[in-house]
């Protein structure tokens, strides 16, 4: 049996793997999106979940205490900088989106390549 140590991993694996075939299977935009949206979650929990120590505390020094163990905040500093960027990106990827169905009436990939072509 898996131990319950790694099921965020597993979860991890899972989403990262769903995000994944969803951009490449799928020929409408809005779903590739979702699942470009999907793979950068899971690349999220997984640098939330490595940046946490059992028993750890938030690194904030107090005279007297000694032999305390601190969690690193540097992995939630980083992600959250990097929810932004993939808020401003997916904004981006949906406005483009849209002015393409605006100019050719589809946002399907296989109907725009005939169109192109």
């Amino acid at each position: 049996m898996i131990g319950l140590g790694l099921f965020n991993y597993w979860v991890v694996i899972f989403l990262m793997m769903v995000g994944f075939y969803t951009l490449i299977a799928r020929g409408n935009l809005i779903k590739k999106i979702i699942g470009l949206n999907v793979f950068q979650t899971s690349v999220f929990i997984l640098y939330i979940t490595m940046g946490k120590i059992t028993g750890g505390t938030a690194p904030i020094f107090i005279e007297g205490q000694e032999d305390v163990v601190y969690s690193n905040p540097i992995p939630h500093v980083l992600i959250l900088t990097a929810i932004v960027v993939g808020v401003a990106t997916s904004a981006l990827g949906l406005s483009l989106v849209v002015r393409i169905n605006e100019a050719f009436g589809t946002i399907e990939e296989d109907e725009l390549e005939e169109m192109v072509q």
